[in-house]
């Protein structure tokens, strides 16, 4: 490597640390990182970049991309803490490439690559040669180049209407888990609820080549769907069902679950039972309800419109709803709110109002997120299977990946009723 290898100048103990020297130059005033420098090859260096506060900060001006590194300067200021400033300057900073792996093995360019890419057969000669190359040179092969070639990434694509929702944070980590293991990241896109912000996500993801996309609970369109698959573009469809469409999904049971929560209420001597339900466009939110409406039915109780009332799925819709509730003449004793962020805002609303739950109103949620339990009181809730859900949801995607023309598959999860202290058997007066 050329350039003078030169020690700072004399203030201050640098423990012997060896810099390139250069020529001032003018660099923003922000604080970053020690650059050490080590030769691993006639033609390489090998750069470590790692933050280091005493005596120095240090930042670097090098170019923003990998290639740019390649046979042009890149500068390196390191600022001192004191009055003084010097400067690093690192000449002809190379970062392997392929042409010198094959210089360093003595083959050719093409053989590398067949190497690398596992595209050709190699003589196990070769094949020692160039390895040995690629660890003498700390070679690492662009990964992204090389599924662009292939027209392929080990990346899927995540759309959420609403990422801060700690339901889909759980699902989430079902999905990455399984990605992981599989070797695929996830390229997570929130939509806000918004249909334009949703169409373009799914366009960029498809620009990306990502293996496949999950709309998690997103609003998606029968429209999008076939215009997905049209383009051969593999989709898993979770908590949503897209009607008129045959296309991958994963589901809960939602009005078993809807079924579960007002059973229990009913079973607990509550008669007055509201229902706080999701946005009526949304299939979990209307299963949930339809479930409330059959218990009632089936308990010989009427409809009563005045005790449902629609929320967002988020904390202020349920604390308003609990409000509307229970300024009513004759309120309920018990409400079923069609997901836990809700249950989370009626109990604000209880406890504002001097009231107590359960004492003068019992709360079931949906979902079983983990704040269920530290709620107060803690959530009784029905639980969904939510890590299962991003596992399978998973599964079936990369499935779908490897055979885009195979049968469509829909599974559908149970729920389960998780009795916390939020209820309790009306008290009779």
């Amino acid at each position: 490597m050329s350039g003078r290898v030169l020690y700072p100048p004399d203030e201050g103990n640098h423990e012997g640390r060896p810099y390139i020297w250069c020529q001032p130059f003018e660099f923003p005033k922000n604080p970053s990182f020690l650059i050490r420098v080590s030769k691993v090859g006639e033609t390489a260096v090998s750069i470590s970049v790692s933050t280091w506060q005493h005596p120095c900060a240090a930042a670097t001006s090098a170019p923003k991309s990998k290639r740019s590194l390649t046979r042009q300067n890149s500068f390196v200021i390191l600022r001192k803490t004191f009055a003084q400033t010097f400067y690093i300057r690192l000449e002809a900073l190379l970062i392997t490439t392929i042409r010198d792996v094959a210089r360093q093995a003595g083959v050719s360019i093409s053989t590398v690559s067949h190497v690398v890419n596992s595209s050709r057969a190699v003589s196990q000669e070769s094949r020692d040669r160039v390895l040995q190359a690629m660890n003498q040179l700390d070679y690492k092969p662009n990964a992204l180049a090389q599924n662009l070639r292939r027209q392929q990434t080990f990346s899927i694509g995540m759309i959420v209407p609403d990422s801060a929702n700690p339901f889909f944070a759980e699902v989430a980590r079902g999905i990455e888990d399984t990605s992981f293991t599989q070797n695929h990241s996830v390229i997570l896109c929130n939509t806000d609820g918004d249909v334009d912000k949703q169409a373009a996500h799914t366009d960029l993801l498809i620009k990306n080549q990502v293996a496949g996309i999950l709309f998690v609970a997103a609003g998606i369109s029968t429209e999008l769907v076939e215009d997905l698959q049209a383009r051969r573009v593999p989709v898993v469809v979770v908590d949503r069902e897209v009607p008129g469409v045959s296309v991958d999904t994963v589901l809960t049971n939602h009005l078993q679950g809807g079924r579960l929560a007002t059973q229990h209420l009913w079973d607990l001597g509550h008669r007055r039972i509201a229902c706080i339900s999701g946005g009526s466009n949304l299939s979990p939110s209307a299963e949930r309800l339809i479930g409330y409406q059959q218990i009632l039915h089936e308990n010989g109780i009427l409809y009563d419109e005045s005790l449902v009332v629609r929320g967002d799925f988020q904390y202020v819709s349920g604390y308003e709803a609990a409000r509307q509730l229970l300024a009513l003449a004759d309120p309920p004793t018990a409400v079923f709110a069609c997901n836990d962020l809700m249950a989370v805002g009626v109990i604000s609303a209880v406890t504002e109002l001097g009231l107590r739950v359960p004492q003068d109103l019992s709360v079931v949620g949906f979902d079983d997120v983990r704040l269920a339990s530290f709620t107060n009181p803690p959530l009784t809730t029905i639980a969904q299977p939510k890590y299962e859900i991003g596992v399978i949801a998973t599964e079936m995607l990369l499935a779908r990946a490897q055979n885009i023309d195979a049968p469509t598959r829909l599974q559908r999860l149970d729920t389960e009723l998780v009795i916390r202290q939020s209820t309790a058997p009306l008290l009779k007066e």
